[in-house]
């Protein structure tokens, strides 16, 4: 009766378009009053035990670092690094858009972030060259999803947190999953490019424009080296990482790109901060919601049902792949993450799933629900920038969607692709 009663507030309160971390309280408010005996302030306790926590400080960090990166010049560097590399190929500023996206994600950690940044360079330019705009704002959309999957990634970091697994090798396990999947939407873009006439730019490859965008942009590669690089050396922690990744975001931009001043570092700040205190918020509910689930033994019995449906553990990961992939449409990547970790990673480990591997899988389910609606954070984003209505990204996100379907099911049934790395420090 208790399952019924907190799930169905809750999607009663999302479905009325209550925030999601005042939607998470209310419904473990309620359920405890009607059913439980548990006092109310284990909500609050709860919360804030939950936020003091040192790998949950790294996520304020990386969306400084991101923001910081976005308004000092970095972003434009790396798209035109990008150009010289894939923009004379049919579709190229599809393509760039996908390549940039992927270079972005290795510094700011975030989806939507990733979004903002590219988009509001690129979506305005494929619509200049002819581009559909669904299209143009589609891809960059589904791109954006990388941005939590490549290292650093804030999803990582808060199932670290939850789980117990170490945040240094999830971030690990996100780098050939996050490079195959702009593969596979590189070329939906390229097969889509070649039957819509999307044609390449006008400028031919060559070597010197190469090593000169290269050259530009080669403080921004720095980032993913300095941090991963760090963090397995033992340098820093990751935490220490991202607030190493601001001090250097500050040192570029300011004083060798020269293009973030006061301005637009105040603006770095506002949009950080606007942006953590939502997720905050949002996290220390979700955590209460998440030990009032554990102390009346919701996961145990979710556990053990699904367990009794079948002992397939093929089909125990289909069947949890597509619980996140339909999770994904209505909850934000954060909120399910701490919720459904605590449910169904006592289910995989059963099934000698390795939690490293479980955190990959389940974070691209989520990520896959920032391009889909009605939830679809990266689609919000994209649509603000492109001025293109949800129904009409949403239609060209088809096959981009399909393919991001497609690298799921292959992550979960090639777990090689996602633990060659980590296993090599272990």
């Amino acid at each position: 009766m208790n399952v019924i009663i907190l799930f169905g507030m809750l999607i009663i309160l999302l479905s009325l378009s209550v925030p999601i971390g005042i939607a998470l309280g209310l419904a473990t408010v309620v359920t405890m009053m009607l059913t439980s005996d548990i006092p109310l302030i284990m909500i609050s306790q709860n919360a804030f035990a939950a936020l003091d926590s040192f790998p949950l400080m790294a996520i304020p960090f990386f969306m400084l670092a991101g923001a910081l990166m976005g308004y000092g010049g970095i972003s434009k560097r790396l798209l035109a690094l990008a150009d010289s590399m894939v923009g004379f190929i049919t579709g190229g500023l599809a393509m760039v858009t996908t390549m940039a996206c992927m270079f972005f994600a290795a510094i700011s950690g975030s989806g939507p972030a990733t979004v903002s940044a590219i988009g509001s360079f690129m979506i305005p330019s494929m619509k200049e060259r002819d581009y559909a705009e669904g299209f143009a704002a589609a891809i960059t959309a589904a791109a954006g999803s990388i941005g939590v999957i490549i290292p650093p990634s804030i999803p990582f970091v808060i199932y670290g947190v939850v789980s117990g697994a170490s945040v240094g090798e999830m971030f690990l396990a996100g780098i050939i999953p996050g490079i195959i999947i702009g593969l596979a939407l590189m070329l939906v873009s390229y097969v889509i490019s070649r039957k819509k006439g999307y044609v390449g730019g006008d400028e031919k490859p060559s070597a010197k424009r190469f090593f000169m965008a290269l050259k530009d942009s080669i403080w921004a590669l720095l980032v993913p080296g300095i941090i991963l690089g760090g963090i397995y050396g033992g340098i820093f922690t990751p935490t220490e990482a991202a607030v190493v990744a601001v001090v250097y975001a500050l040192i570029i931009g300011k004083f060798v790109y020269k293009e973030l001043d006061f301005k637009k570092m105040y603006a770095s700040f506002k949009e950080a901060a606007l942006i953590n205190g939502a997720t905050t918020f949002m996290i220390g509910l979700s955590m209460s919601f998440a030990s009032y689930l554990t102390m009346d033994q919701i996961p145990a019995k979710i556990a053990n049902s699904l367990i009794m449906l079948t002992d397939n553990r093929f089909v125990i990961l289909i069947l949890i792949n597509l619980f996140l992939l339909v999770v994904g449409c209505f909850v934000d990547n954060i909120s399910s993450m701490i919720i459904l970790t605590p449910i169904f990673l006592p289910v995989v480990v059963k099934y000698g799933i390795d939690p490293v591997h479980f955190g990959l899988f389940m974070t691209v389910a989520l990520a896959t629900g920032f391009v889909t609606p009605p939830y679809g954070a990266n689609l919000f984003v994209a649509s603000a920038i492109s001025g293109v209505k949800m129904e009409v990204i949403s239609k060209h996100m088809v096959p981009f969607m399909l393919a991001l379907i497609f690298c799921l099911f292959l992550f979960t049934f090639v777990p090689s692709l996602s633990m060659l790395l980590p296993q090599l420090l272990r």
